[in-house]
């Protein structure tokens, strides 16, 4: 795995605030002709490698590119790939990222795979869904449509609505709403409220705060949970309007994202009473100048009958896929440029090869499916925690590491321990409990 000092989009966070701003007038360039860019790409070949169902997504990407002169070729359903025949999903970036094209776009069931195929390929890589991790592009054209309709990302009210859990596509948009500085509001179907470990992220890397929310009536959706809660990473001198966050009053929206439930990624979960936008939800005072928000595709959590309301966006959400996407694939070909900086490079050491220790707890992570077979279990180790936290370098699921052992001599210790702390970083080995250590063949020593 070598870096050849290419891009990548594989979260949302590979891009920083600036960049995604300036491609916004990027893609308002593209869609204000969008037949007049066929010189751009020319030569180029985009590869859709999708090992999940799919339509906007894929067709959204080939329609930018062959928008952009360039050429695609696709791999849209897993029975007719070489996965089917059990080949790996590195082997597979390498091949067709080597002469058979210059930008891979790739859709996969495991969490984290999209960073596996960034390590493989040699050519840029565009995640198209991995799993229930992320969706950055298309939290990107979401972003870009409210961006557009309300002229503004900053402390927007955005609601979040249905299922939270399983949603990449909604964890993608809340990491991005919180840098962006908008507020949310969150009403999840019970049980399917967002993951611990994304409520941690946005507290820990954005400074978000949560209160419980109390929502006017918004019949269909409100009363769905008991579970709403407001999460704002607004400035100090803007939270002190809350009432010490104890609750939070919420009387304007500014928009409203529905999800569908995720039945791909349920074990079967119950989902009858799931909640349904209508017309009467759109007449509550407080959807007044409301934007009503969807990823597509809808089941019947939408009513069909106010696809002609103005405040509903979600078929505009979809056709500026195409302009967005155009140009993140431009920029990402080295066919435009950005003046906005990179982002910042997280706090964090560099990754540690797990080998007898630590295993990534998510049982959807590729490093716990296809990648046992070639993956080094690899985690990055976070600065100034106590006790120390690793993430997965794949799926990004954290763990506390509570014992630190010795790779060479298999003695292991607490991780506040002074002979723990005594032990070299190349020489560290890490595991959450002392039944891990012992069953790794460490002994555990004091401390």
């Amino acid at each position: 795995m070598i870096d050849h000092g290419k891009r990548d989009l594989v979260s949302i966070e590979d891009l920083s605030t600036a960049e995604i701003l300036e491609l916004f007038h990027h893609a308002d360039e593209f869609r204000a002709n969008l037949t007049a860019w066929t010189d751009l790409c020319r030569g180029t070949i985009m590869a859709t490698l999708f090992f999940e169902p799919s339509t906007r997504t894929r067709l959204s990407f080939e329609s930018a590119m062959l928008r952009l002169g360039g050429g695609v070729i696709t791999a849209a359903d897993e029975k007719n790939t070489s996965r089917s025949k059990g080949e790996s999903l590195a082997d597979t970036v390498r091949v067709v990222g080597g002469s058979y094209a210059d930008i891979l776009v790739v859709r996969h069931p495991e969490d984290g795979a999209a960073r596996v195929a960034a390590r493989y390929a040699r050519v840029p890589v565009i995640n198209g869904g991995d799993g229930a991790h992320e969706h950055p592009t298309q939290t990107l054209c979401d972003l870009y449509t409210l961006w557009k309709e309300k002229g503004r990302l900053e402390g927007l009210e955005v609601v979040l609505c249905g299922d939270l859990r399983y949603s990449r596509t909604i964890h993608s948009f809340c990491y991005a709403l919180a840098r962006f500085g908008a507020n949310i509001v969150t009403m999840p179907y019970p049980g399917f409220e967002l993951p611990d470990y994304v409520l941690h992220r946005l507290r820990r890397d954005f400074g978000v705060q949560t209160a419980a929310a109390s929502v006017g009536d918004l019949p269909g959706i409100a009363g769905s949970s008991n579970a709403a809660a407001y999460l704002t990473a607004s400035k100090p001198h803007q939270l002190a309007l809350f009432t010490n966050l104890t609750n939070v009053e919420v009387n304007r929206i500014d928009a409203i994202y529905m999800t569908r439930a995720q039945r791909e990624r349920h074990a079967g979960e119950e989902t009858s009473n799931y909640p349904r936008l209508s017309r009467s939800t759109l007449g509550a005072a407080a959807a007044k100048d409301a934007r009503i928000m969807h990823p597509l595709p809808r089941v019947d959590e939408i009513d069909y009958d106010i696809d002609d309301d103005p405040r509903s966006i979600y078929f505009r959400q979809a056709e500026l896929g195409v302009p967005m996407r155009m140009a993140l694939m431009a920029y990402l070909l080295g066919k435009i440029q950005l003046r906005a900086a990179r982002p910042a490079a997280l706090a964090v050491m560099p990754g540690i090869a797990a080998g007898a220790g630590l295993r990534c707890r998510n049982e959807r992570c590729i490093t716990n499916n296809e990648g046992v077979r070639y993956l080094t279990r690899d985690f990055r180790l976070r600065e100034a925690e106590s006790p120390p936290v690793l993430s997965c370098a794949y799926c990004e699921r954290e763990i506390e590491a509570r014992f630190v052992g010795h790779v060479q001599s298999h003695i292991v210790h607490r991780y506040n321990a002074a002979e723990a702390r005594r032990i070299k970083p190349e020489n560290r080995v890490y595991f959450e409990s002392e039944a891990q250590a012992q069953a790794a063949g460490f002994t555990c020593q004091g401390g």
